[in-house]
């Protein structure tokens, strides 16, 4: 590809010029454009929603790009951020079959904006058939006339200096008293590369629309999230844990390497139909509450649980997270108690039923009598999203960056669409995570309307074959320029079944895979560490759920993984190679129950190769075969290695590798190649 050159033209928008998916209503032409430029990717939907990068990522763009006849065809990538008038221009390269490709690095924290441009070069057709004439001892006297002609007018469009030069050679082919002089400057490289840099634009077709690229702040792409429930953090047993008592444990959530603190809903509880323990409708004066039963006496959505301080105190949580390089995450619910004031004050936000009580939330069989879910189609919509988009902004304004946001999938798209572009128009670094386990078309059109991450069926998938489709899927199609997953191993409401019969191993191969397979990545503390295994008779959540009572956690307790999580963490953070998601490729073992794949960034200056046991209870062993050609290495010559967890040096060379995973003592494998040694 040819060196990047800004152009203050913008690329041409003329309806009249005839693109490939375009056809002609009468038998009169439009235009006479020539090119075809087709299924340039990467796209969204056909354009409709935005390609997603973060700063410093590549945007790889490709395009079918051809004409009629034989004329030679030359292909242009232009772009640039939302913000700026000139475009620059990069020539594409030619792959195969009609297909070209270029490609671009976001530098800024803007949106970006490119498209492709086609030309059928007259010169370069000339200059290619000139050679085969001059090969074949043909006469080209007149043609060496008609390339003087195509000089002389692309002079016209140049800088003085190269006017300058156009002009002498053209004038050296009209003479061409010298043919071997003429012929050595028709054919030269330079005067090829000028007039390329020169071609009239208006035989050039573009591809229009040009294509959006939403561009976010890293964290979107590479972030490690600890959930925590403030209430439970009291140093004194049986007290309601505070803000401030929290500051206390910050410190040992950035030793594990954690960059985002979640908190579940800090707002004021309801009482009316409040939930006791394990959600049972039986509650005593001692119960707390679910965070989720949003609103009471002391406020509602916009307002903290008094028991957990005020909001100085919670500013202060969020400063001294900063300064330990941690952000601070809200859970967003659209939803309320019966005792939100919401209720009093816009009766017509809910579904009232005929017995004249409001209808409160159902997943039938569950029903869930202390949360009141918003009418969506309410005849006083506009002022209802009005005041929800309020909720972000007013804590945006409070120095909340980052939100996650409860089951975003029983609201409106088109809510969603104007809410997250609403809030980052005025905070434009603001993060969204979907909590949507829903369908994936569902959870897709979550991504492309605006949600910078997204919960995923990871926690479901337990096979080999399971996680090589799935991740395949999240990593090599067309999701991967929307869809930034964010694995999970559990969350309050969730304790997947391979964990509640699992063993410590367990959450290590399930920390390790959500670790090293995507870079968004997050656990539910400390139950996770813990290994908490006990489920609610018959369902797949923790028993004696702390969203439903107040914990008290034993944080050091033997056999707890917090130092294997700190080892994954600071791994990730000290790779590059894992703070992406669709670079991950899988790699052959023969062994079903070792999962093998590998990660390296654009350069190969980082490669990783990862192996994990899925098998917690017996050591598995089989032979790796390495993709050495995948990183321009020589199988014949020997490469230094590095297991990272462990921090054993070794070497390999071969076309296959032993590995021997033992459970009791480490799952799973980091392994970073470094250097051919010989």
């Amino acid at each position: 590809m040819s060196k990047i050159q800004k152009i203050k033209e913008k690329p041409a928008k003329d309806v009249n010029k005839m693109q490939s998916n375009q056809t002609l209503n009468s038998p009169v032409a439009v235009s006479n454009a020539r090119i075809i430029i087709e299924n340039v990717t990467p796209t969204v939907d056909k354009g409709n929603f935005p390609v997603k990068r973060v700063t410093g990522e590549q945007v790889v763009v490709r395009a079918d790009v051809f004409t009629d006849g034989h004329d030679q065809v030359l292909a242009f990538l232009l772009f640039k951020d939302a913000e700026t008038r000139d475009w620059q221009e990069m020539r594409m390269k030619f792959l195969h079959n009609d297909a070209w490709e270029g490609s671009f690095t976001i530098a800024t924290e803007k949106d970006y904006i490119f498209t492709v441009r086609g030309y059928a070069s007259e010169f370069t057709t000339w200059q290619t058939d000139l050679k085969k004439k001059i090969a074949s001892g043909v006469n080209i006297a007149v043609d060496l006339q008609i390339g003087a002609r195509m000089i002389n007018e692309t002079a016209l469009r140049c800088l003085p200096v190269e006017a300058q030069k156009l002009t002498a050679w053209a004038a050296i082919l009209e003479k061409h008293q010298d043919i071997e002089a003429a012929m050595a400057v028709a054919v030269s490289n330079e005067l090829l590369a000028i007039m390329e840099a020169n071609m009239d634009v208006i035989k050039s077709v573009t591809f229009n629309p040009a294509v959006n690229v939403e561009v976010d702040r890293v964290r979107s792409l590479f972030s490690s999230w600890y959930e925590l429930f403030p209430r439970s953090w009291s140093a004194i047993p049986g007290q309601h844990g505070t803000f401030k008592d929290c500051e206390r444990i910050l410190p040992e959530i950035a030793r594990m390497g954690f960059d985002v603190i979640y908190l579940p809903p800090i707002h004021p509880i309801g009482q009316k139909h409040r939930k006791g323990k394990n959600n049972s409708k039986t509650c005593t004066p001692v119960d707390p509450g679910c965070p989720w039963a949003i609103g009471g006496a002391a406020g509602g959505h916009k307002s903290i649980h008094p028991e957990l301080g005020t909001m100085d105190d919670f500013k202060s949580f969020i400063s001294q997270a900063r300064a330990l390089k941690m952000e601070v995450a809200l859970d967003i619910a659209f939803q309320c108690s019966p005792d939100h004031s919401y209720v009093k004050d816009h009766p017509q936000w809910f579904k009232w039923r005929p017995d004249g009580t409001v209808q409160y939330a159902e997943n039938p069989p569950k029903k869930y009598e202390d949360v009141l879910p918003f009418n969506f189609d309410t005849p006083d919509w506009q002022n209802l999203w009005e005041e929800l988009k309020s909720i972000f902004i007013f804590w945006a304004s409070q120095g909340v960056r980052i939100f996650r946001v409860d089951n975003p999938h029983t609201k409106p798209f088109l809510l969603w669409d104007w809410l997250i572009a609403g809030v980052k128009k005025e905070y434009p670094d603001a993060i969204f995570l979907a909590e949507a386990f829903t369908r994936p078309k569902i959870m897709y059109r979550l991504a492309k309307g605006g949600f910078s991450q997204s919960y995923t069926y990871f926690t479901w998938r337990n096979t080999k074959k399971e996680f090589e489709e799935y991740l395949t899927e999240l990593s090599q199609t067309n999701v991967a320029e929307f869809f930034r997953p964010n694995f999970w191993p559990n969350t309050p409401d969730i304790l997947a079944e391979h964990l509640q019969h699992g063993v410590r191993a367990s959450f290590m191969m399930r920390a390790a895979l959500a670790a090293t397979m995507s870079s968004n990545w997050g656990i539910y503390g400390p139950a996770f560490e813990l290994c908490l295994t006990e489920p609610f008779p018959g369902k797949e959540e923790y028993n004696d759920n702390e969203k439903y009572e107040i914990k008290q956690w034993d944080w050091d307790r033997e056999g707890n993984i917090k130092d294997f999580i700190a080892v994954l963490n600071r791994i990730r953070k000290e790779n590059p190679a894992l703070q992406q998601t669709r670079n991950i490729r899988f790699a052959k073992i023969s062994n079903e129950q070792i999962l093998a794949y590998y990660k390296a960034t654009d350069d190969l200056s980082n490669i990783l190769i990862i192996v994990v046991n899925l098998d917690p209870h017996h050591t598995q062993t089989g032979w790796l075969e390495i993709p050495w050609h995948e990183f321009g290495f020589n199988q014949e010559r020997v490469c230094a290695a590095k297991e990272l967890i462990r921090g054993e040096h070794f070497s390999w060379n071969g076309a296959s590798v032993f590995i021997e995973l033992d459970p009791n003592s480490s799952p799973v494998q980091v392994i970073r190649i470094n250097q051919e040694i010989s």
